[in-house]
């Protein structure tokens, strides 16, 4: 155990690393070893308690010392050096009697630093928000207004953005920085405790206890805070740990946000239980990628499809096939890429998945079939109760039979993935934590589905099953699309749009743009003479992410809507970006200008042809 925390369990151990030789295979062999794996791994979690990640951190450390966990150029932690820092940061956790459940928010760019401060908090019964570093303004008020914080911990360089909305919070939280006192916060890095007693002074969390806020934005609305369990950290690490094979000797190429559920847990945590090292890259580069996995010499890449797509369209490197890569685990590969990006690359294996945080399932495409997300082998149906049900897009709702109840969709049909509730309840029996927000939890359940009383999570998301049981992503339902790997509410963005001189009215859709994954932001204006382009653009960049502004803008005499009063967005879905759909002004942001410019025929081309930097 670490210098810092007394640890005891009348459960027996388990083994956390090292346990089965990863053998390589393919096709229904290599699944069905990856599938076994993981259910061994995750069986015995139930039978500890009180054995939470932190803990099995801190045995690790005692396990592989000097090994190194995490590695980055500008900060690297051994096992032992990770237990310690996490040690200093559940120290501090207790000298500011952040009692059990009380929320600390951090928000920080990927560093290895990261890992080890929510380790520690959560060590001690604290709870930690994962603030999406993108965010400002608004959004970035709201994330941490609907978390209720009583600290927050901020990198220097996102000082600006949280100094800026701290005046309009509507709770008080006490802000620490991190690695710069430019805003005349306290230093945590600097009043950090630096202990080597035994710390003995609180109650261990259980499985069943909340450990971080991670936000998404579902469906509707703005960013949601889903509730993820101790109990959840566990069999997402351990799970994935045994679907991809990890050992001692492996590396995993981090590049992905470690404010997401898969670079921040998954990418991270199923390595480190089985004793290998994570690279922690604070953003992806497409130039770099090649270089750093050799250099690092790294064994496995966590990906989402938009950054297999990048890397198939940059020009060939030296070192592509230069690396001891054996697995790419991720997800949003689309068929296409997928071949090409494993056999220009030399990628041995791929598994490709669907999962989203708050979910009550997720599914695994084990075998390397391109383009699909999953397959569910028939002796494991009964542990991944899943149903693609026919779904109303007019209405948006599921349709029903005469009977009232839900209708299954025939193989190769499209509808909603639905996955069964125990009991129609909610919790870690249920494995659907909810959100902050009891309404917006409530509102992913799906009542009287098949038979009377039954209860079923509602991903949000239209699929397709072929007749072989293979899965596949059709697209989003509802008011949310995604776009450069991230969720974006057309809420939140038609909510910064509305204010803006000149707008009396306008609607926000995703569009879908050739060889792009997800859809662009495009949003239909009604306009009046005060309008004013320069100010619209200054005041998005001002309110949203890059990833949430619109790169299309339609400008419109009227938008059609329902007898309901609801936008008719499907027309202008199908309508997209095309001059030659409609009469309409059109716009695209432009990058080399930092600007929209007129978008007419020659202009659409080039997006078309891939000549135009979006």
């Amino acid at each position: 155990m670490s210098p810092s925390f007394t640890v005891s369990t009348s459960n027996a151990d388990y083994k956390l690393a090292g346990m089965t030789e990863y053998s390589a295979g393919s096709g229904r062999e290599a699944a069905a070893h990856s599938w076994r794996r993981a259910l061994e791994l995750t069986a015995p979690i139930s039978e500890s308690p009180t054995v939470t990640f932190p803990v099995v951190i801190d045995r690790l450390a005692d396990r592989f010392g000097d090994a190194p966990a995490l590695l980055s150029d500008g900060q690297s932690l051994t096992y032992r050096e990770l237990a310690q820092r996490a040690d200093h940061y559940a120290c501090w956790a207790l000298d500011q009697h952040l009692a059990p459940g009380e929320v600390v928010c951090l928000m920080m760019p990927n560093c290895p630093e990261y890992l080890a401060i929510w380790l520690g908090i959560i060590r001690v019964g604290g709870v930690v928000a994962l603030i999406n570093t993108n965010l400002v303004g608004d959004a970035l008020r709201h994330a941490i207004e609907i978390v209720a914080p009583k600290h927050a911990i901020v990198s220097a360089v996102f000082g600006d953005a949280v100094a800026a909305i701290v005046p309009r919070l509507n709770q008080e939280s006490r802000i620490w920085a991190h690695g710069d006192d430019g805003q005349g916060w306290p230093r945590i890095d600097r009043e950090l405790p630096n202990t080597s007693g035994v710390r003995t002074d609180f109650k261990a969390p259980t499985l069943a206890d909340r450990a971080l806020y991670i936000y998404t934005s579902g469906t509707t609305g703005l960013p949601k805070a889903a509730s993820v369990s101790h109990d959840r950290l566990m069999q997402w690490t351990h799970w994935f740990a045994g679907l991809i094979g990890t050992a001692p000797e492996d590396r995993m190429y981090n590049c992905l946000p470690m404010y997401h559920s898969v670079g921040g847990v998954v990418a991270t945590g199923a390595v480190l239980v089985a004793g290998g090292s994570v690279v922690v890259r604070e953003r992806f580069s497409a130039s770099r990628f090649w270089d750093d996995v050799a250099e690092w010499d790294c064994t496995l890449f966590q990906y989402i499809g938009e950054l297999c797509r990048y890397l198939v369209g940059s020009p060939r490197h030296p070192r592509e096939t230069a690396h001891r890569l054996r697995l790419a685990c991720g997800n949003g590969l689309r068929a296409d890429v997928w071949t090409e990006f494993q056999n220009r690359f030399g990628i041995p294996r791929i598994i490709e998945f669907y999962a989203a945080t708050e979910s009550n399932f997720s599914l695994y495409n084990c075998d390397g079939k391109p383009g699909a997300i999953g397959r569910i082998p028939p002796y494991l149906a009964h542990r991944f109760p899943v149903a693609l049900i026919k779904f109303d897009i007019g209405a948006g709702e599921a349709l029903r039979g005469a009977d009232g109840l839900c209708i299954r969709c025939a193989p190769e049909e499209a509808g909603e993935a639905i996955a069964k509730l125990p009991d129609g309840k909610t919790g870690v029996g249920g494995r659907f934590e909810g959100y902050t927000d009891a309404a917006a939890s409530e509102g992913k359940i799906l009542r009287d589905v098949f038979v009377e009383g039954d209860a079923w999570y509602r991903t949000g998301d239209l699929m397709r099953k072929d007749r072989a049981g293979y899965f596949y992503f059709v697209d989003r339902i509802g008011d949310t699309f995604r776009w450069k790997g991230e969720n974006v509410s057309t809420t939140e963005v038609e909510e910064a749009i509305a204010g803006a001189l000149g707008v009396v009215e306008g609607v926000v859709y995703g569009v879908a743009i050739a060889g792009s994954e997800g859809r662009a932001g495009m949003a239909a204006l009604v306009v009046d003479r005060e309008f004013d382009l320069a100010g619209l653009t200054s005041r998005l960049a001002a309110r949203l992410p890059d990833y949430a502004r619109p790169l299309f803008l339609r400008l419109c005499p009227k938008i059609a809507t329902t007898g309901t009063f609801k936008p008719q967005k499907q027309a202008l879905v199908r309508d997209g970006f095309n001059p030659a759909t409609t009469a309409d002004l059109l716009y695209v942001f432009d990058r080399s200008r930092n600007g929209f410019v007129p978008l007419d025929g020659d202009r659409f081309a080039q997006i078309q042809h891939g000549e135009m930097k979006l």
